[in-house]
């Protein structure tokens, strides 16, 4: 009799796993949603929830822990994509790199693209013009510059009426020199803090009455490097830090508005925020200019001389295919359900040896997969 009990429950077990698959599939498919790690992630824990159940407890108590879960993991899944519907969305940072590439990418998906670059006169701007849609708008937009961000309100504003403001995104950004810390020029860490942070901060709150107008989208383009430390980017990570805590935190604040916020953190892409030639050679002016006598002992003027070699290390080991972060911004603008979080083209193995390993292991480790080791050799004394 309890042989024939369990054969029951597994048949039960086995009924209630395959509903549940082919209302899955249906779902994603109707709604177009795609198998992210996140979703993959969570049907690894109901099958182990499921192994549980069946195994560990009661027929009775384990079937009706599955069952509920198997209704709450259906409920959960993204209830799809919204329309573009000719939605407006604002860039900064569109000059080139990452906010080049959206703001063509967003134009043929039909969005009414406003794309801030630093000059509206330069190269970006002028490709932008020819290769896009007479939807996308040129604003002339220095995040740093609160003349400039009046300006492109107004200008925006006007153009889209009482229509409201779908998405604005934070991407314009600057990286400064990879370097230790204590040799980084104190010019280097206001510099980021300028525009990667404080600029953020004064766009968005000029552009937040549109986006409430809307009840559209927030979305911050964050570093894995403001999320786990990483040697030789203290200013930026810093700067990128403070921006991840403000999504953070906008994201609580702007929901009774209807508001979502989306903090998008890149992995290694290849874009011109590693500066050129002419800037690298620029450095160890800078530096030798900026450290005192003793910093100067200590690190030798040899290993500081060397620290430029980074650059083409680090340029090397990015992807050109910006792809993964296209993908995901559209999810996170027209998604009904975005996430809070995107990780696109991060190593994620980065994020869980900060988190679970031992801090010596992380330590050792993280410096010979961001940079060459070579690099940072230190041959003067005591280093």
């Amino acid at each position: 009799m309890d042989k024939l009990f369990t054969e029951a429950t597994l048949l039960l077990y086995l009924g209630v796993s395959l509903l549940l698959g082919g209302a899955v599939m249906y779902k994603l498919r109707k709604n177009r949603v795609r198998m992210g790690k996140r979703l993959a992630c969570d049907v690894l824990l109901l099958v182990l929830l499921e192994l549980f159940c069946f195994l560990a407890l009661s027929d009775v108590m384990g079937f009706s822990l599955f069952s509920l879960a198997c209704l709450i993991f259906y409920a959960s899944i993204s209830a799809g994509m919204l329309p573009v519907d000719s939605k407006a969305v604002l860039i900064t940072g569109c000059d080139s790199g990452i906010g080049y590439a959206l703001a063509r990418y967003l134009d043929t998906l039909g969005f009414d693209v406003f794309a801030g670059v630093l000059s509206k006169d330069g190269q970006g701007a002028a490709a932008l013009k020819s290769s896009c849609s007479q939807r996308l708008s040129l604003l002339q937009l220095d995040v740093t510059n609160s003349a400039q961000i009046k300006e492109a309100y107004e200008e925006v504003k006007a153009v889209l009426r009482n229509k409201g403001l779908w998405g604005f995104i934070n991407n314009a950004g600057v990286l400064g020199y990879v370097v230790d810390g204590e040799l980084l020029p104190m010019k280097m860490y206001k510099q980021c803090m300028e525009v990667n942070f404080f600029g953020a901060v004064e766009v968005s709150k000029t552009f937040i009455p549109l986006l409430r107008k809307a009840q559209g989208r927030l979305i911050n383009i964050c570093s894995l490097g403001g999320y786990i430390p990483m040697p030789g980017f203290s200013a930026y990570a810093a700067s990128k830090a403070a921006l991840s805590m403000f999504s953070g935190v906008m994201r609580q604040e702007l929901s009774k508005w209807g508001i979502k916020v989306a903090a998008v953190y890149p992995g290694g892409f290849r874009t011109s925020i590693f500066g050129s030639e002419r800037q690298w050679n620029k450095q160890d002016k800078d530096i030798l200019e900026s450290i005192m006598p003793e910093t100067r002992e200590d690190f030798g003027e040899d290993y500081i001389f060397k620290l430029k070699n980074c650059y083409s290390y680090m340029i090397e080991a990015c992807s050109a295919d910006f792809s993964p972060v296209l993908h995901d911004m559209h999810h996170a603008l027209l998604a009904k359900k975005p996430n809070y979080m995107y990780t696109p083209g991060c190593k994620n193995f980065l994020l869980f040896a900060f988190h679970y390993f031992p801090l010596w292991i992380y330590d050792l480790v993280i410096p010979r997969l961001t940079v060459k080791s070579k690099t940072f050799q230190h041959k003067s004394k005591g280093l």
